[in-house]
């Protein structure tokens, strides 16, 4: 097996030289940062922090930086005072040793940290009065068995919801210790715990169902046999990867980067240039996943209240796996750790967080002519992947940038994992969702993804048209009624940038500088493709939908604002809605010729399979970047041939 690729790290005074404004903090600056807050007297024996990342610099000076000179590093850290029941934003500059800023945020409920999720579980595992309802539920008092997933408990309106830091979880519970505990849920159970004393306030009971008889285990341990008809397939450089990495700092042919990870978001990508013809071409500033959410569609008393915000309750980036080498990745590869810390402030290095590599992705571009004797040209395609993988309870989210010779940008997400499963009676067929097993059923959801892109194409001041496809009049210039042709309709505020997308217009986005001509004379753009996507089911009054307006549209756009972040707003955990894009975009700012941010929501509606069961094949969804008159000509042009082998052994496509 391929290891990964080791690079041998700098000094520390190279490095402090050559590290890029963007890269994420180091592990030392992570304990400096606590150290500094410690230090000042702003930990108390019951604070927790729920993060603490790079504070990033202005933009223009990162536009600005040569690659040589050191910036001013500072880290912005989120604190919650479980005693006060009391949030905290703080700065603290690492290059001074000083804390810049301390701010009380009253009334929020900033992210569930990973250490509260295991308390959670033990403090309703310790119950008296669970232990108690278990009993009465399935006839088993010994916890020991039983699995307590942490679920957002969210706002329906009462004192409680805005006041308390709660959780609702979910309960099962296994056959033996290493069962696959998701296929005997125990409906109509669900505790109710305040994650500040970790005391389970109450248990609701809706009812009683039986516990699913069957089982059914993935883990191959558990399969009785396995295919053999599986031939070696193996990804060979003999020379080594394209790419040539600097910290978090990345070249890969004309494409360089910085990889930029935090516990919120988990995996962004950073100042994302293209090197045209020996220019350093800007493209896009900063992508990041800002908010998800995942709606349940059944109205049962034990579900109606499931849904997640996955990034501001839980944080993508303390749920990521550590990545494996033949498992996750393929080929050859290099590994980027994230440096975070507990919610007591303790380092917390998730190994092989992000994963890096290439891949063959088919034929770039190909003509065959006839008439010429060294027909065909073909060139095969190879595509740079950088990609992270989190698991928030019951499901897996891989996060996938491609990058492509062409100049395309790719987002993908892949979900897979576990689905949410519930008990139904001896005969039920549930109305809101799937059997997947003798009662066991799945209910119908969906996810919903909000995407920041925060474009700089050859500048920071863009414009973003709105381009629909319409067929022309039919009159004396469309004889054959045959004609349509592309609408341009440039976005000049806010309000009017809220859009949705249409079928019927093959509708698409477009991203131009208007002070940065092509060869041609039009202004230099990227277009903003979209895959698949999905309206909400739920009622616009619905709680979550309240939380979650970012799902109202499907694209909005706005002026760039260092504090606007979050399509939910900075607090969505247990809020009462109204934050975010909503709240932002109905101040109708002017947005043409100006920094500009495009905010992309795009969902995934899953109706459960059987085959969804017990752990799901994955689904992809995403979108797709491409240039469109940002280049002279096709960029990739330049891409040399691939060596011909015989078409008796293998196939050139």
């Amino acid at each position: 097996m391929l290891e990964p690729i080791q690079i041998s790290r700098a000094t520390s005074a190279t490095r402090a030289r050559s590290v890029h404004p963007l890269e994420p903090l180091s592990a030392d600056e992570v304990r400096r940062a606590v150290t500094l807050l410690r230090d000042a007297g702003k930990v108390t024996p019951t604070t927790r922090f729920v993060s603490v990342a790079l504070r990033e610099p202005a933009k223009d000076s990162v536009h600005g930086w040569d690659g040589g000179q050191a910036s001013p590093r500072e880290a912005f850290a989120v604190l919650f005072d479980n005693a006060a029941n009391a949030c905290y934003e703080t700065s603290v500059s690492l290059a001074d040793d000083v804390v810049l800023s301390w701010e009380h945020v009253p009334g929020v409920q900033p992210t569930m940290t990973i250490d509260e999720q295991v308390e959670c579980e033990q403090a309703v595992l310790t119950s008296p009065a669970f232990r108690k309802a278990l009993k009465a539920h399935t006839g088993v008092d010994d916890t020991s068995l039983v699995m307590v997933d942490i679920w957002s408990a969210g706002n329906y309106g009462t004192e409680e919801d805005s006041a308390r830091r709660l959780a609702r979880p979910l309960c099962f519970l296994r056959s033996d210790p290493t069962d696959n505990g998701y296929v005997r849920p125990i409906e109509g159970l669900r505790p109710i715990v305040d994650l500040n004393t970790m005391e389970v306030v109450r248990i609701e009971e809706y009812g009683r169902w039986p516990i699913p008889p069957g089982g059914s285990n993935y883990g191959a341990s558990r399969q009785e046999r396995f295919r053999d008809d599986i031939r070696p397939l193996e990804i060979v450089q003999p020379e080594g990867p394209s790419f040539e990495v600097e910290g978090n700092q990345v070249a890969w042919q004309k494409w360089r980067f910085v990889i930029g990870f935090n516990a919120r978001e988990g995996l962004t990508l950073n100042h994302l240039r293209y090197d045209d013809d020996g220019r350093e071409r800007s493209v896009l500033y900063r992508g990041s996943l800002t908010e998800m959410v995942v709606p349940y569609g059944d109205p049962g008393e034990t579900q109606r209240r499931k849904n997640a915000f996955d990034v501001g309750e839980y944080g993508m980036g303390m749920c990521a796996n550590s990545l494996e080498l033949g498992c996750d990745c393929l080929g050859l590869i290099r590994y980027f750790d994230a440096h975070l810390c507990d919610s007591r402030g303790e380092p917390l290095t998730i190994k092989n967080a992000v994963c890096m590599h290439e891949e063959d992705y088919g034929i770039l571009w190909k003509h065959t002519d006839r008439r010429l004797p060294d027909a065909p040209e073909v060139r095969r395609s190879r595509r740079l992947v950088v990609s992270s993988i989190s698991t928030v309870e019951n499901y897996e989210y891989g996060f996938f940038w491609y990058l492509y010779q062409d100049g395309t940008i790719q987002f993908e997400i892949k979900l897979t994992g576990i689905l949410s499963l519930g008990a139904a009676r001896p005969g039920e067929s549930p109305k809101h969702g799937c059997l997947v097993a003798p009662q066991l059923y799945a209910p119908n959801h969906q996810h919903f993804f909000n995407m920041r892109l925060d474009f700089d194409l050859d500048g920071v001041a863009n414009t973003v048209h709105r381009v629909d496809v319409v067929a022309d009049p039919i009159d004396e210039n469309n004889p054959f009624e045959n004609a349509f042709h592309a609408k341009a309709t440039p976005l000049t505020t806010e309000k009017a940038a809220r859009g949705n997308l249409n079928l019927e217009t093959a509708r698409t986005w477009k991203i131009v500088n208007p002070q940065a001509r092509n060869h041609v004379g039009e202004p230099v753009g990227y277009k903003l493709l979209p895959g698949d996507n999905a309206f909400p089911f739920a009622s616009p009054n619905a709680w979550w939908r309240k939380r979650a307006r970012f799902v109202d549209h499907h694209v909005w756009v706005t002026p760039y604002s260092p504090g606007e972040r979050y399509g939910a707003g900075d607090y969505p955990n247990q809020s009462r809605g109204g934050d975010g894009l909503v709240r932002w975009t109905d101040q109708d700012r002017p947005i043409e010729e100006t920094d500009v941010v495009l905010w992309y929501t795009f969902g995934h509606t899953h109706i459960p399979r059987p085959e969804d069961y017990p752990v799901m094949p994955t689904a992809y969804i995403g979108f797709t970047l491409k240039p469109a008159g940002f280049f002279t000509a096709n960029p990739a042009l330049d891409v040399p041939p691939s060596a011909k082998k015989d078409p008796a052994k293998s196939c050139c496509h």
